[in-house]
């Protein structure tokens, strides 16, 4: 089975969360950054996930730039997955708690833009929580992105 694993990173948080989950898959699974990704790799594609940081609620402009080109279809005979990265809303002020409430976060957004498109998530929209603007990772997100990782390799 082909399986694709298309991130995109800023401060390299969700970087690393993909190559986890590429590693709790296994050797068969390929990561890519977005601006390395083309259409035409989802060819006959059997697992694709997809991760990108959380921006103002939204997944970064490369990403979303990337899931405009996906053709309505495409992706009908594979499992499909999506995850981001995203501060801790526990320890977030009233304000930021508020926002994340209404914008929500990227994952679901992912979700939400390819199930227009006509695809069925193998998963719940899964986010990882970084600490601080630029990171790191929370302990244990890393081991977290593994066990939602082999949760679709099944």
């Amino acid at each position: 089975m082909k399986i694709l694993i298309i991130y995109d990173s800023v401060y390299g948080n969700t970087e690393k969360i993909a190559f986890a989950v590429g590693e709790a898959i296994g050797p068969e699974a390929t990561v890519k950054k977005v601006s390395e990704a083309k259409v035409k790799d989802l060819e006959d594609i059997g697992l694709l996930i997809l991760g990108t940081p959380t921006h103002g609620g939204r997944p970064t402009p490369a990403m979303q730039d990337f899931l405009k080109m996906i053709p309505d279809g495409e992706l009908k005979n594979a499992k499909v997955a999506a995850f981001d990265t995203r501060f801790n809303e526990k320890k977030a002020s009233a304000f930021l708690r508020l926002l994340a409430k209404i914008l929500n976060f990227a994952a679901p957004r992912i979700a939400r833009n390819l199930k227009i498109k006509g695809v069925e998530m193998a998963i719940e929209p899964e986010g990882f929580i970084v600490e601080g603007k630029e990171g790191p990772l929370k302990q244990g997100e890393m081991e977290r992105a593994e066990e939602w990782a082999k949760k679709l390799r099944n």
